[in-house]
């Protein structure tokens, strides 16, 4: 009777300690469930953190910034350089919020990330006009405060035809051009601007006088405002044009500012598929590491 009752309670307790085990392990998986997705939360808000206050990726879906930049390059924002406002964190989710933290205004020529307001859309524009500025356009010629802006004589350039910069003829009729190497080319009519202060970049100018953005102003702008321009003067819709017409409604406030453009990290041209074996091809050569800052005189 005495080893029956020993036996019981050895395989009572046999059962315990596996019960007992079976929880642990279960306590244990659970454990290591919730570090993972402890792991993942903070690695999460680690890069929007960095997105938000440091730096953040962006991709050029439009030929509103030629020649500088095409469709398909990637480049890389700095959100610092202006301070911080209610745009700045990476999803546009705030209310309106007046002024900037650490807030300094950006350069003439800057180019810049803006929200145009009442959307969540993010444009990427040239600054041409600070707070303060009388600013008109007269036969696409921009005058600050009563000077127009100095012009380079007009020369061409010629931008490589690809899946991401087509050269469309209803766009830039009688562009498309054949080399004699067989290469097709989009020939486009540059101007380079030179701002007060002696920073420079091209511009695109199709339609001399004869766009709808050619004629503006003029305007003072306003306190804290910025006035901000697409170099590819006649098709890019900026602060010439009211929001309706998807512009920016004119002089915008310096709080619609996210941040400041740099340089390009990479550019594709609309080649790639699913197809790994494409991918390398679609990269375009040359555009890597090319800074976003206009050429400044003496430098």
């Amino acid at each position: 009777m005495a080893e029956e009752l020993a036996l019981e309670s050895d395989e009572a307790r046999a059962g315990a300690a596996i019960e007992e085990s079976a929880a642990a392990r279960g306590a244990r998986r659970r454990a290591e469930w919730w570090a993972e997705i402890k792991g993942i939360f903070w690695l999460i808000l680690a890069v929007l953190a960095f997105h938000s206050f440091v730096a953040k990726p962006f991709y050029i879906p439009s030929e509103s910034m030629l020649p500088d930049l095409l469709v398909g390059d990637r480049l890389v924002v700095s959100k610092y350089p202006y301070g911080y406002s209610f745009v700045s964190p990476t999803f546009h989710l705030m209310p309106f919020v007046k002024g900037r933290l650490f807030g300094s205004l950006p350069e003439r020529g800057d180019i810049v990330i803006v929200t145009p307001p009442g959307t969540r859309t993010d444009y990427i524009k040239r600054v041409i006009g600070l707070p303060g500025d009388r600013l008109e356009v007269r036969g696409g010629q921009v005058i600050l405060n009563g000077v127009p802006v100095k012009r380079g004589p007009l020369h061409y350039v010629d931008l490589k035809i690809d899946d991401n910069s087509v050269c469309d003829p209803n766009e830039y009729p009688g562009a498309r051009r054949t080399l004699p190497d067989g290469r097709l080319v989009c020939r486009l009519p540059i101007i380079t601007e030179t701002l007060p202060g002696g920073r420079s970049y091209d511009t695109i100018d199709l339609e001399a006088g004869y766009s709808p953005g050619d004629n503006y102003g003029p305007i003072t702008v306003p306190a804290d405002d910025v006035f901000l321009m697409g170099d590819n003067r006649d098709r890019s819709a900026d602060s010439r044009f009211p929001l309706s017409e998807l512009g920016l409604g004119g002089p915008v406030p310096w709080e619609y500012i996210g941040g400041r453009a740099e340089f390009i990290t990479f550019s594709l041209d609309g080649s790639a598929t699913w197809n790994p074996l494409t991918w390398f091809g679609a990269f375009r050569g040359g555009r890597s590491g090319t800074s976003l800052h206009p050429h400044e005189a003496g430098r």
